[in-house]
């Protein structure tokens, strides 16, 4: 098994343990994340995502938080995974269920540099928010502003720490 691939594999292991500090010690100090709701840069803000989400998870839907992984495969540069998570939102208290696939970019140690997430934003959007998700979840404006809040949170988390 390649060394990125452990990698993957241990990420993946702590993130369905919700253990934010493994995940965290699996990117390098020049991180870079994105997905559908966020983009950012450095390991600071990279764990910090994952320190948040994994805390709110557990303060929030720890008796309803599933996570399961498939498909890892790395080799020397690149890897990907597909990982389906059942959760609680934590804004509105609806149940989720996303899916998404994760692409991967690794340095020379084994650490994650570059990791993008891609998911279908509707879907989550009206599984996540209901209504509005279904009636706008398409729409640029919403994406926006679920993006511009996640945004917000992370730095107030962030700045507490």
């Amino acid at each position: 098994m390649h060394l990125n691939h452990k990698t993957l594999e241990t990420f993946y292991t702590a993130f369905a343990v919700l253990d934010a500090d493994t995940m965290a010690s699996c990117y390098a100090a020049d991180a870079r994340f994105d997905d559908e709701v966020f983009s950012l840069r450095g390991h600071q803000e990279v764990a910090g995502m994952w320190r948040m989400l994994c805390s709110v998870t557990q303060a929030k839907g720890r008796d309803v938080w599933r996570l399961t992984y498939s498909g890892l495969a790395a080799d020397a540069q690149r890897g990907r995974a597909h990982w389906e998570a059942y959760y609680r939102f934590s804004t509105t208290g609806r149940m989720v269920h996303n899916s998404i696939d994760g692409e991967f970019e690794f340095n020379a140690a084994g650490q994650i540099v570059v990791h993008r997430d891609h998911f279908n934003f509707w879907r989550w959007s009206r599984q996540a928010l209901g209504a509005p998700g279904l009636l706008l979840g398409w729409t640029p404006m919403l994406r926006s502003k679920v993006r511009a809040q996640a945004q917000a949170n992370l730095q107030k988390f962030l700045a507490a720490r």
